[in-house]
Order: structure tokens, then sequence, then C-alpha cells
């Protein structure tokens, strides 16, 4: 054969190897759009949750008033 060793038992590395080529292309670039336009944490999130918590708590009557003024100051929100 004018090719070498074409169809012998080591042909099919070359397929394999641009297989594994082209996942790693695409799973980096997956992996990196994911971390770019990931959502943002949970921690950056908290005072938000924290005065959610606050304002359920004076619905159900838990808090006064000024309790619940004090404690939404502490958390920094108007």
């Amino acid at each position: 054969m004018m090719w070498g060793y074409w169809g012998g038992p080591w042909s099919w590395v070359g397929p394999l190897m641009m297989i594994m080529f082209w996942v790693l292309v695409i799973g980096g670039i997956a992996f990196i759009l994911r971390a770019w336009w990931q959502p943002p944490s949970r921690s950056a999130q908290g005072s938000d949750a924290a005065l959610d918590i606050l304002r359920e708590r004076y619905a159900r009557g838990e808090l006064s008033r000024e309790q619940f003024e004090e404690m939404r100051r502490d958390l920094g929100s108007k």
C-alpha cells in the first residue's frame, strides 16, 4: 500500500485523537462560558434574604415595629 500501515491494528488511534481533541475544545469553551455567565452566589444575595426573613418575622408578629426598624438599619437597608 502506498500510505504505509493503513488498516492495521493502530488505525483507530488517529480518529480517536481527533474526537478527543474536539471534545476537549468544546468542553473547555462550555466550561469557560458557564463560569463567565454563572449567576451571583448566594452570599451576594445574603442581605436581601436576611431582609426577607426579617419582613416575614415582622408580618407574623414576632417583632415589634421598633425591633424591625432597628434590625433593618443594622442590615443597612432603607
